[in-house]
């Protein structure tokens, strides 16, 4: 486990605070969840990037070919 110091502004502490009281966990519980988060965010979207990069618009048309062209049923309707 490491430590760091962080630098946070007194209403961005106070509101951490008052979170982290209401979701009975410590503030330090509290960002460390919130950067999980973030950091599981922002590596999705590379992800998803990358495998865009990957897509081939002749292979799709060439799957999409094979769905039949039916209308869906009541219940799947939007």
């Amino acid at each position: 486990m490491s430590t760091i110091s962080l630098r946070l502004p007194s209403s961005l502490h106070e509101t951490a605070r008052e979170l982290a009281k209401k979701e009975s966990v410590s503030v330090n519980q509290l960002i460390t969840l919130a950067l999980a988060e973030k950091i599981a965010a922002l590596m999705t979207q590379d992800y998803l990037e990358a495998r865009a990069q990957r897509g081939d618009r002749q292979k799709f048309e060439g799957a999409m070919a094979k769905v039949a062209d039916v209308e869906p049923e009541e219940y799947d309707r939007l």
